[in-house]
């Protein structure tokens, strides 16, 4: 199927901050958009001073910067001056424990108020912010605090016990534990944050910082080996605050919820420094997804721009947009998605549910921030990533058989998705491992990894990382692509698509299945499917299997792990499964 384009009207771009692409393209300055920041004398920059000390100074501070909503719906409320004083309040804590400018805090907590307040008192204080994903085992954890030489960790008392205890004598940089829901008998070697907090003043001046002092690390699973920490500096915020205003469309005054979990990139990028930087409040649901509970919220709290994942749309999409239309969803203006490249079927549904489409966008941990974005005044190409921020540059490459890096400038020509290095998110190492880094630029590219191909109209669109693409009888072929095409049939929840050994081909495509509720796996769908595929994709791209599974495993931020898949089909070893969300079943 061809996916017709959403045209954007006069009323999409009436207030949105991209009026005119090619024109804020000519137009952009990254240090003019830094200078548009208060930094700190002497040249110096802080993130959380951008997040909260300069809407304080200006007289915003009793505007409303965080709504935390609790699983029990009990609400709390935390203006900027409030959460500038929890934050002073956690920078006391550190500053008195000797945990200095540089040094590593690790979060291992879920959506909770404690969470804000330490990642943004730990930057005041000059510290390196590290938030680990709440989910993992003692081993995951092991591995990230061991590579970041964790000297502090903030957690609940019940992680600690489960997680940190059994390993807490192999974490030899590890000096200091804070515990949130403490007991009156906490264990040995951990204190207790709200009495510590309690004792501490509510100011604090922020540590002098610059631009490339070290500010937040942030791990990335590989296919194999070590997690990779990518780190960031203070200049990020440049970029979280210039994309989450472009990219995003965020106003101050605005009511954003990022959806991301703040155990992940998005969830600190996106989910506290960005929409704070842009003076938003920020909604944050300590509950795990309910499609009926995220409508409920969407209307109760008046949101206005929303940022969510593949995962969660295609689950929304599986309650039905009927259940959307219950609810008064007048007042969202932009609703975005990252974590996967949505399917074309996924954007359409947006416009029948909610009466406009999402827009998807790209970047990795090693961006820092959006790269790629479909814009709220941009026709959409349902599918396509977008087209680059103002400030990046993007590109298709191919690397030639002499080893070098050359521009592909074909329309629709499969290549490597590549950036000019030199934006202020980027990354400036993995810790500890500079040829790991090194390998990631030549030719005067930052190379992602990602195969893409770019329409003649400058958008960009998703194929598959470079070790997914699957090739057989001389085509390559990108799983997005067969993935998307399954999702079109009506009893298709989800797609994950590999490529297995053949003898004649080299490979062919088996497709795994997760089916809508109601749908039954029988034979006869399977041959359905593999028919309806062959006739959208053609015989030599379509699947030659499918296999229904329950679930597919996924990473928390949604992406299907097509190498997991690939990993248990071949009965490969299955590497570091750190990241996994679900088990296919």
């Amino acid at each position: 199927m061809q996916w017709e384009v959403i045209r954007k009207h006069q009323q999409d771009v009436a207030g949105a901050n991209i009026q005119d692409y090619e024109a804020s393209i000519a137009a952009f300055s990254w240090a003019r958009e830094q200078a548009q920041l208060d930094g700190l004398p002497k040249g110096g920059l802080n993130i959380a001073h951008e997040a909260l000390d300069r809407h304080v100074l200006a007289g915003r501070g009793d505007k409303l910067a965080l709504r935390w909503i609790g699983r029990d719906d009990r609400v709390h409320d935390f203006s900027y001056a409030d959460l500038q004083a929890a934050a002073n309040r956690f920078a006391n804590v550190l500053a008195r424990r000797g945990v200095g400018k540089g040094e590593r805090v690790f979060s291992l907590l879920g959506r909770t108020p404690e969470l804000y307040m330490a990642a943004l008192g730990a930057l005041k204080n000059g510290s390196v912010f590290s938030p680990l994903f709440s989910a993992f085992g003692p081993e995951p954890i092991k591995a990230r605090m061991t590579i970041g030489a964790a000297k502090a960790l903030i957690t609940s008392e019940t992680f600690y016990r489960r997680k940190i205890e059994p390993i807490r004598h192999e974490l030899s940089s590890l000096e200091h534990v804070f515990l949130t829901d403490c007991s009156d008998d906490p264990p040995v070697g951990a204190t207790n944050l709200t009495a510590a907090m309690a004792m501490e003043q509510d100011s604090f001046e922020t540590v002098w910082t610059v631009p490339e002092d070290m500010a937040l690390l942030h791990f990335t699973s590989g296919t194999t080996g070590r997690p990779k920490g990518a780190v960031h500096v203070h200049q990020s915020v440049v970029a979280h605050h210039v994309t989450g205003k472009l990219a995003l469309d965020l106003h101050p005054g605005d009511i954003f919820w990022c959806t991301a979990d703040p155990g992940w990139v998005t969830g600190a990028s996106y989910g506290i420094i960005s929409p704070l930087t842009n003076g938003a409040t920020l909604i944050v649901d300590q509950a795990e997804f309910d499609a009926e509970r995220w409508y409920r919220i969407l209307e109760a709290q008046k949101v206005n721009v929303w940022y969510t994942a593949p995962t969660a749309i295609r689950m929304l999409m599986k309650a039905g947009a009927g259940l959307a239309k219950q609810f008064d969803l007048s007042n969202l203006r932009f609703m975005a998605s990252v974590g996967e490249p949505l399917n074309p079927e996924a954007v359409i549904w947006g416009v029948e549910a909610f009466g406009k489409p999402f827009h998807d966008n790209w970047w990795q941990t090693e961006t820092g921030g959006i790269m790629i974005a479909n814009y709220r005044s941009m026709d959409v190409k349902p599918g396509s990533m977008g087209r680059p921020l103002p400030g990046v540059t993007a590109s298709i490459v191919e690397r030639s058989r002499d080893g070098k890096i050359r521009e592909v400038g074909k329309p629709m020509a499969m290549g490597e998705l590549a950036l000019r290095p030199g934006w202020p998110s980027m990354m400036r190492a993995y810790l500890n491992e500079e040829e790991r880094y090194r390998k990631c630029f030549a030719g005067g590219w930052y190379l992602t990894g990602d195969l893409a191909m770019r329409d003649a109209d400058g958008y960009y669109w998703f194929v598959g990382r470079a070790d997914d693409v699957i090739k057989s009888a001389g085509h390559l072929i990108g799983p997005f692509e067969v993935e998307s095409a399954l999702m079109e049939h009506a009893a298709v929840a989800e797609a994950g698509v590999i490529g297995i050994p053949d003898a004649i081909a080299g490979e062919v495509v088996k497709a795994f299945v997760a089916l809508k509720e109601g749908a039954e796996p029988t034979e006869a769908l399977r041959k359905e499917l593999l028919g309806h595929a062959r006739k959208r994709l053609g015989p030599a791209i379509a699947p030659k299997d499918i296999a229904f599974r329950k679930n597919l495993p996924k990473t928390r931020s949604g992406k299907i792990m097509r190498r997991l898949l690939k990993a248990r089909e071949l009965g490969l070893p299955e590497g570091d499964l750190s990241t996994l969300e679900s088990e296919e079943q």
